[in-house]
């Protein structure tokens, strides 16, 4: 038996990798730690989507190396820079996304000082390995590995490959064991949730319709769909989320306003795909969340192309746009792309910013007066933060469990969240 300290950074399919490279270690009798010092080997799971994030990452593989303890590196800059994890150790062990099976077996090698690299996509789905949750309250679940997409931007497909989507029937049993170890939401989450059963005669409301007829009281979040896919199943689709079980909440990052831009990016959609989707279903339902991302400073972007990503932005009034600054990431057709003057990018973000700003704060206004349940799922260091049907954020200064359900009055409102006041009723508060 050893100490093991884990770390991981990135979106939650990383952070469910964590959770189930942390189980696994568990269950073969390796004690978790949470300090550095008292561990005998170290874990980190990497993102590599920005330059940002990556420079995180050499910075934590160099920190962790000059420990002197074993290291092993997971993630997505394991996978696609094999060769940078080297630079920084060439000690150190290395577990591709699609090989977290293989952890138990890289971790004793790390431990008996040989280096053991698993990078190749593994034939076992990572669906019902064991796991160890960060949060009781929240199951996280991996349906797919890899996409379909071919964007000239991202490292992640370098990392992850095509599609791999699990079956129904392995995802819904951990959906099921999940619940029963209580927890009260559910995350689909994969690269793109869209491109799911596309390699099995299926799609992603198929997997969701199967979900929410499982018994028990939880909540499903799907997790990021690219707009391109999404037509072929849109009716399918708006016919999920009618379910009560079903998050009113819609990611699809549309990246840029410009279809000029977007050809550029290799999205494999138009700014009006983007559109159409979002206005469908705000539509459909009468409160609908709606987050998107968008790329500023893409290689070529000039004035005209960021006038009309504003323009779109105006337009669809997205609750959540998530704004990221052009990185050229290596192995990337974009990275070999004319940059864009670094002043201008960084002028655009600042409109953007405060553009996003608006609009989350107009589109919080009306719940001002919203009398509601919500779900605990977040402790915060003065209260706590759970979320309604719309998955919006709702903070509570106040101290409950997580997985308490609670009416809520909303007095006040943030441009990213909602600020509530505990009604008397108190619907079900876990201990």
């Amino acid at each position: 038996m050893a100490k093991v300290r884990i770390e991981a950074y990135g979106c939650s399919a990383n952070i469910a990798d964590s959770e189930m490279i942390a189980g696994s270690l568990k269950n073969s009798g390796h004690e978790l730690v949470t300090n550095t010092n008292n561990a005998d080997v170290n874990v980190i799971v990497t993102c590599s989507v920005k330059d940002a994030t990556a420079n995180r990452m050499i910075y934590r593989i160099k920190h962790l190396t000059n420990i002197g303890k074993p290291l092993v590196v997971a993630g997505c800059l394991a996978k696609a820079e094999p060769h940078t994890v080297q630079k920084y150790n060439p000690k150190a062990g290395m577990i591709g996304p699609d090989a977290i099976d293989r952890a138990v077996e890289v971790v004793n090698s790390a431990l008996n000082e040989n280096r053991l690299i698993a990078l190749q996509r593994s034939t076992n789905p990572k669906v019902n390995l064991p796991r160890l949750r960060l949060n009781p309250t929240i199951s996280m679940v991996e349906i797919a590995s890899g996409c379909l997409s071919d964007c000239s931007f991202c490292q992640t497909k370098l990392a992850k490959g095509k599609v791999q989507s699990y079956r129904i029937g392995d995802i819904a049993r951990q959906v099921r064991n999940d619940v029963r170890d209580g927890c009260r939401e559910v995350w689909l989450t994969s690269t793109d949730n869209s491109t799911y059963g596309r390699d099995l005669k299926c799609n992603l409301a198929d997997l969701v319709k199967r979900l929410y007829e499982i018994e028990g009281d939880f909540m499903i979040r799907v997790g990021m769909m690219n707009p391109m896919y999404v037509p072929f199943m849109l009716e399918d689709l708006i016919e999920t989320y009618r379910n009560e079980k079903v998050f009113k909440f819609l990611h699809i990052p549309v990246q840029s306003g410009s279809d000029r831009v977007l050809k550029l990016m290799k999205r494999g959609h138009s700014a009006s795909v983007f559109a159409d989707i979002a206005k469908r279903f705000r539509r459909e339902f009468k409160h609908f969340t709606i987050a998107t991302d968008i790329i500023v400073g893409f290689p070529e972007e000039n004035k005209d192309d960021f006038q009309q990503t504003i323009d779109l932005m105006k337009e669809i009034e997205p609750d959540i746009i998530n704004i990221s600054k052009f990185s050229a990431r290596p192995g990337t057709e974009a990275s070999t792309m004319e940059r864009v003057n670094v002043n201008n990018v960084k002028e655009r973000t600042t409109t953007l910013h405060k553009l996003a700003n608006a609009i989350g704060y107009k589109r919080n206004l009306p719940w001002i007066g919203w009398n509601g349940e919500v779900l605990i799922d977040e402790i915060k260091k003065d209260g706590v933060l759970g979320r309604n049907f719309t998955y919006k954020p709702v903070f509570l200064h106040t101290s409950l469990a997580l997985g308490s359900k609670i009416n809520v009055k909303i007095n006040s409102v943030f441009s990213h969240s909602l600020v509530g006041k505990l009604e008397n009723n108190l619907l079900n508060q876990n201990c």
